[in-house]
């Protein structure tokens, strides 16, 4: 989901919803605060599409990015109206990238409401290892474009050992907070690390730890950036850790929970972040991070999010999947069903402080 800084003529903020057809991507269109929405089933220019994504910017103009699954390159497209025609077509990778176009795991999209710059991020592969077909995806990389998404260049964020650390996991993550720094969360399958920059994405400083004891593993990272400096993170968690192991085999006595960190001073080096457990047990066992192609359990699914309140002093909500039994939950899963898909539901957890974090309400 994307909303508008800028109002329409109406006065509303235009609203804008992403979703996957396989066949292409559908964006909705609400340009009356979410009362009614025009579906444009047909948004992306290359047919054949995954892993979408999609930002806004100034009062009309909204851009998606995704797979093209045919060549597996990154896309960007551009539409001026609101979303009823993507009319610009970009591509995330530089004339000095293109290697990685065959391997790479897509990021989500960001851009700032004040330079205009846009954001991609993808982990990928570095010059050494462009003929290599095995190499893992243990770079990442910032995509930018100054000119609203015609052109991009790429830009390093972190190079990990090349070998044994792969940061292809759902999903690297960028967002930028109000005075136009560029925050970028990765996972290493076990770790969360973060980077910044303070030169619109051209240099960056990092990787810093994020997670830390109880949350021994930390997965699927979102981001959100509020005023200068402030960065909040959300992760699935478990105290369990094996290095040797990845989260989709381990064992059923895993208990993972939500965790929500906070730094109001990011860009500050040497500042520590906050870490609130956010949610009561939502997954125990193991967590595929392997999206369609999973043969373990996607209950978690792929991602969760993160959003921030600007007039409520940047008190965040959190949206994240639980599989417990809850009978509260419309899901009519039984007891003997808890931890399986049949009990799959949302949930929402709100802070009313600058340490709290209420989740939703205990299950009977």
């Amino acid at each position: 989901m994307a909303v508008e800084p800028v109002k329409n003529s109406a006065g509303y903020y235009d609203v804008y919803v992403a979703s996957l057809s396989l066949a292409n991507v559908d964006v909705s269109t609400s340009a009356n605060g979410g009362k009614t929405f025009a579906l444009h089933a047909t948004s992306a220019t290359i047919p054949g599409d995954d892993r979408e994504w999609i930002a806004a910017d100034g009062a009309y103009k909204v851009c998606i990015s995704y797979h093209d699954v045919a060549t597996y390159n990154i896309i960007v497209d551009c539409s001026f109206d609101a979303g009823t025609a993507f009319t610009q077509v970009g591509q995330a990778f530089d004339t000095s990238h293109l290697y990685n176009t065959d391997n790479n795991e897509i990021g989500n999209l960001a851009i700032d409401p004040h330079t205009h710059y846009i954001y991609q991020t993808f982990s990928g592969i570095d010059q050494a290892d462009a003929t290599n077909p095995n190499a893992i995806t243990h770079v990442v990389y910032m995509a930018v474009s100054t000119d609203g998404g015609k052109t991009f260049k790429d830009y390093k964020v972190h190079d990990g050992p090349s070998a044994t650390t792969s940061y292809g996991h759902q999903f690297v993550n960028v967002s930028l907070d109000s005075a136009g720094n560029v925050y970028s969360v990765y996972s290493d399958n076990h770790n969360l690390y973060y980077s910044f920059s303070t030169t619109h994405g051209q240099t960056w400083r990092g990787p810093y730890l994020i997670n830390k004891s109880p949350s021994a593993t930390a997965i699927f990272p979102w981001s959100v950036g509020g005023d200068n400096g402030e960065l909040d993170v959300v992760w699935y968690g478990t105290a369990y850790y094996s290095a040797s192991t990845i989260p989709d085999n381990y064992p059923s006595s895993a208990a993972w929970y939500v965790y929500f960190s906070q730094n109001q001073h990011a860009t500050t080096l040497g500042t520590d972040f906050t870490q609130t457990r956010a949610s009561p047990i939502v997954h125990y066992g193991g967590v595929c991070e392997s999206g369609v192609t999973c043969t373990g359990n996607r209950d978690l699914y792929d991602d969760f999010g993160v959003a921030v309140n600007p007039a409520l002093g940047g008190l965040a909500s959190i949206a994240y999947s639980d599989d417990q039994y809850d009978p509260s939950q419309p899901t009519t899963c039984t007891k003997a069903q808890t931890n399986t898909a049949s009990c799959d539901h949302t949930e929402i957890a709100s802070q009313f402080s600058g340490n709290g974090i209420l989740s939703a309400p205990p299950r009977l």
